[in-house]
């Protein structure tokens, strides 16, 4: 199953959020891809408006992994960009927060491919040359 979407400003990100909340009945688990700047972190941000958090959703680059709260209990935004193995995202706990069946979105996921849930969505965001946004939603089953 594959869906895409192009977006032309923050607005156009609101169907792509609805869908990602309707995807969330067969699993909350959501790998982010894309270069620096595409908007991962942005999308995020409009998933948990929409969702009703009141926290404020920053970037994961620091601190690994950031929790909100939110009418659909807490939400987890994972950055795993600076974890160099597998057994560093095991020692950060990453196996809790796929399997908890809350929302979890998680950026540079490769590294954790091996222990990944079932059934998860990777969302591919490419910034095209007129500041558009190229959204790729696939579902992935191991």
């Amino acid at each position: 199953m594959k869906k895409e979407f192009i977006i032309n400003n923050i607005e156009g990100l609101d169907i792509v959020v609805d869908y990602i909340i309707q995807l969330s009945i067969e699993t909350k688990v959501f790998y982010l891809k894309g270069d620096l700047g595409a908007g991962k972190t942005t999308l995020v941000q409009k998933i948990c408006k929409k969702i009703n958090t009141n926290d404020k959703v920053v970037s994961p680059s620091f601190a690994l992994v950031n929790i909100y709260n939110s009418d659909f209990g807490e939400i987890y935004h994972i950055d795993l960009y600076r974890i160099n193995d597998i057994e560093e995202a095991i020692d950060l706990g990453i196996e809790d927060y796929l399997y908890s069946d809350k929302f979890c979105f998680i950026e540079w996921a490769d590294i954790i491919a091996p222990i990944s849930p079932e059934v998860y969505f990777e969302i591919n965001i490419k910034l095209l040359k007129n500041n558009s946004r190229h959204i790729e939603i696939v579902k992935k089953e191991n």
